[in-house]
């Protein structure tokens, strides 16, 4: 597994195990299935055995916590970036040494993002529980539209976590998350008792068959965020890029039409007169509206 990872939202990324499902509309073009079974050689799906990785794997969070403790910095820890901790077919074994290794690690930060996130409350470690929730456990739930933010997002605040977060990508609709964050306006509900959403990391899809995003989806997220003063990222736009915008390069986009024939959307007219351009990821780069957002929690 590498060791530095070029996620922009972690400084490390690492994976106890291999191996995944599909569990909905965000899997559809999963990188994690490709990479894991064409180059790595894992079965995936219902039924697969999950691969547990090398120890010299998990050695890697104890040299980078000893490093940051030397340092006096935290680096933040994407965990499971090829399967899922919250997995039912999971050896419990195998998340336990994964709990047991966070807490030899408090100079990590450890991202927990999953896609079951209903799995979460019963699966935690036990100690946890008992005891004061470690400082350095930040929750998050793969959000890609809205049934899974409403169904999804009660159950993430409803579980233990030192931070809690939302990963929407690919983000394949237009999101309401206001009520799940602070509101200044709340003026009668004391700040203890509002939502506690810490942070919203929003991007486009990216690979084979990555479905376009409409700017104003990330338009939304972004002003929602800023009203709640939360912290957010724009990851991605993926392989498409709105037409016209300022891209990774820094110039606005004029690609001529007629050069890439099979390579635009044109969005419904209601949604404005339109069109996306498949770039590729590198060249479509992640600024929106000419602006990079890197918002982290403190």
């Amino acid at each position: 597994m590498a060791e530095n990872t070029k996620i922009e939202w972690a400084h490390h990324t690492f994976n106890p195990w291999i191996g995944c499902m599909k569990v909905g509309p965000g899997c559809d073009h999963c990188y994690a299935e490709t990479l894991a079974t064409a180059r790595l050689g894992v079965a995936w799906g219902p039924g697969a055995p999950r691969r547990r990785t090398a120890e010299s794997t998990w050695k890697q969070p104890l040299r980078w916590n000893a490093r940051a403790a030397k340092l006096g910095v935290r680096y933040r820890v994407f965990c499971s970036s090829l399967a899922d901790v919250f997995d039912n077919e999971v050896d419990p074994d195998w998340r336990s040494d994964l709990f047991e290794l966070i807490d030899r690690t408090p100079h990590l930060d450890w991202l927990l993002l999953t896609k079951r996130i209903g799995n979460a409350a019963r699966m935690l470690h036990d100690d946890w529980e008992r005891e004061a929730f470690p400082s350095n456990v930040w929750l998050g739930a793969t959000i890609v539209n809205q049934a899974e933010a409403d169904r999804d997002i009660p159950k993430l605040l409803a579980t233990p976590a030192a931070k809690r977060f939302l990963s929407m990508e690919p983000l394949l609709g237009p999101v309401q998350i206001a009520e799940y964050m602070p509101n200044p306006l709340w003026n009668d509900i004391p700040s203890w008792q509002q939502p506690e959403l810490d942070w919203v990391i929003v991007g486009g899809e990216s690979g084979p068959g990555a479905r376009p995003m409409h700017p104003d989806w990330a338009r939304s997220l972004r002003h929602q965020c800023a009203v709640a003063g939360v912290p957010f990222l724009f990851k991605q736009w993926g392989e498409w890029f709105p037409y016209g915008h300022i891209d990774a390069s820094g110039c606005i986009n004029t690609v001529d039409k007629g050069e890439r024939p099979g390579k635009w959307h044109r969005w419904p007219i209601e949604r404005g007169d339109l069109f996306s351009v498949n770039l590729g990821k590198k060249a479509a780069g992640r600024l929106l509206d000419g602006v990079q957002h890197d918002g982290v929690p403190a």
